[in-house]
């Protein structure tokens, strides 16, 4: 996922880890050059969207737009970091 809007500077990829410790998911937030924030996340389907559902509920006054791309996981995560770019 890439989030844009005030998306950076706020706390979301420190308020996106809090969050995903409150579920069972694992992948990775990073800030991007151009402003954005992406997101990888994996974990069962009910599981990542409530993640995302909360995630949304708390950070939503900072998104403007969200970019969705499903995959299959690639596995390999061992928890839920936090990036640099």
């Amino acid at each position: 996922m890439f989030y844009r809007g005030r998306v950076q500077g706020v706390g979301f990829r420190y308020t996106a880890r809090e969050v995903a410790q409150r579920h069972a998911v694992v992948g990775f937030v990073q800030n991007l050059p151009d402003g954005r924030v992406h997101l990888v996340v994996e974990g069962g389907p009910e599981v990542v969207d409530a993640f995302l559902s909360e995630l949304c509920r708390v950070m939503g006054r900072y998104i403007r737009d969200t970019s969705v791309s499903d995959s299959p996981a690639a596995g390999g995560f061992d928890g839920f970091d936090i990036r640099r770019y």
